[in-house]
């Protein structure tokens, strides 16, 4: 099979540590095809307008349309892009974060789009009152090998990893990371250990330094081992004031979960619903060390219970195998 697969971000500036490059991969692994990046910039801005993507590309993408047999573009929302108008062969559409808030594209706008993937029931339902009826629900998967469930080591206090870092000043409120450090602030025995992707470093720094929270704050600012970072913390985090800030379910998320470690998710993550119904970790209704410390204080109490909810969960319902076969029936029926 050769599918066009469709990036629409900067690579990352630490290689493997992008979730929506990894799945990419994996898909052309299994499948075969190519490789095409809508975004022309080698770092991330929030002032390239969506409407030019791909037009840098516009000639290697006539050439691609060719010889495909089917496209596949990823994005953080379901963003008609110009570009796609162009192109003769179906248009496979994975929406990576949530729809929720999002305006309704015209119909006419999504016309090149014959097929849109969620992986979540909140996005699933804005499609439907959409009137978009070809769409798969489709949770995303991680090499649930690579990690092995271990209880944390010992060592003091409650350690949480964060991941999802960053890229633009305003994610530091955003995402929850000035939250984070003040919630370590007030709470002697937490610590924090940070994924952290090479961007904007030295102004993480600065607010770590600023909150005095220096010695009970850990930063990887590189590549690491991710199942040994995982066998010494306690639960993992994602935090977002939108859906569209994040992936709705975040590799180091399922990640965690995949070494039997809870984790801890705000509301306006799809994976909330996820993690509430199986109980394999806490819900902050928002992103304020208010809503944040009570829910880590109750991931604490419950530990135990959150613990073995997560050994039950993340290993079986996001294995890698079973996501590359939902897409493989989405492909063969196009």
């Amino acid at each position: 099979m050769n599918i066009v697969f469709h990036l629409t971000s900067a690579p990352p500036q630490i290689a493997e540590t992008d979730a929506v490059f990894q799945e990419v991969e994996w898909l052309r692994g299994r499948f075969g095809g190519q490789t095409i990046n809508l975004f022309p910039l080698k770092h991330p801005t929030r002032l390239y307008p969506p409407c030019l993507y791909g037009i840098h590309a516009a000639s290697r993408l006539r050439k691609l349309d060719a010889e495909a047999d089917l496209h596949h573009v990823f994005h953080f929302r379901l963003d008609p892009f110009p570009i796609l108008w162009t192109l003769k062969r179906p248009v496979v559409y994975t929406v990576v974060a949530g729809l929720q808030g999002q305006r309704r594209p015209r119909p006419s706008a999504l016309a090149s789009v014959r097929h849109v993937v969620v992986s979540n029931e909140r996005d699933r339902q804005v499609l439907e009152s959409w009137g978009i009826s070809e769409h798969t629900l489709i949770r995303p998967g991680i090499d649930v090998g690579r990690f092995h469930p271990a209880p944390p080591d010992s060592g003091s206090g409650f350690r949480l990893l964060a991941g999802s870092a960053p890229w633009v000043r305003a994610q530091f409120r955003q995402k929850g990371i000035d939250a984070l450090l003040e919630v370590v602030r007030r709470t002697q025995d937490l610590r924090l250990v940070l994924l952290w992707r090479g961007l904007l470093y030295d102004e993480l720094m600065r607010r770590i330094e600023r909150s005095g929270v220096a010695d009970r704050v850990e930063v990887l600012n590189e590549r690491v081992d991710v199942d040994a970072v995982l066998a010494r913390v306690h639960a993992a985090v994602v935090l977002a004031e939108t859906p569209k800030l994040v992936k709705a379910y975040p590799h180091s998320l399922l990640e965690s979960l995949a070494a039997g470690k809870p984790v801890l998710v705000s509301e306006a993550i799809p994976m909330a619903d996820y993690v509430r119904a199986t109980g394999c970790g806490e819900v902050a209704a928002e992103v304020t060390p208010e809503a944040l410390a009570p829910a880590i204080k109750r991931l604490r109490d419950a530990y135990p219970q959150r613990r073995e909810c997560a050994l039950n969960s993340g290993r079986c319902d996001f294995a890698r195998e079973r996501m590359l076969d939902s897409y493989g029936e989405v492909y063969r029926a196009l």
